[in-house]
């Protein structure tokens, strides 16, 4: 999957990719040519258990989706991972959380992925990778 995103004037997007207990991925390919404002910037390799983090805003008003891959799926049509919704933020607070036990979303090790995928949804026009696994 790819991470991706940016901001622009008053709004923005962003998806980034961790590993099941939240750490950071060794990208398998960083884009470094061509149209990279708003784009895909990092390849990263997921598995099941991955979390994907999802977030929009409009003039700082955050929405953010946290999912987990559930399974891997390779057909004809190509492959493509279904997920499961982990928790959502929308109007200043989280309206939907898994159990204490399944994730912790304030605390380590999420925490540290959520203020990425707010950083590059809120980084103008961002043209790199905000969480990635860099040796």
């Amino acid at each position: 999957m790819w991470e991706t995103g940016g901001g622009y004037t008053n709004t923005g997007d962003a998806t980034i990719i961790a590993g099941p207990n939240g750490e950071k991925m060794k990208p398998l390919y960083i884009r470094r040519r061509g149209e990279l404002a708003c784009g895909e910037h990092a390849l990263i390799p997921v598995q099941v258990g991955s979390i994907v983090i999802d977030a929009d805003h409009h003039r700082g008003d955050f929405h953010v989706s946290i999912y987990r891959i559930t399974e891997i799926r390779d057909e004809e049509t190509g492959t493509y991972a279904p997920v499961e919704l982990l928790a959502r933020y929308s109007e200043g607070e989280w309206d939907i959380i898994v159990p204490e036990t399944l994730i912790r979303i304030e605390e380590a090790p999420l925490s540290e992925a959520l203020e990425a995928v707010r950083e590059k949804a809120l980084c103008y026009h961002c043209r790199s990778p905000h969480y990635i696994r860099e040796d």
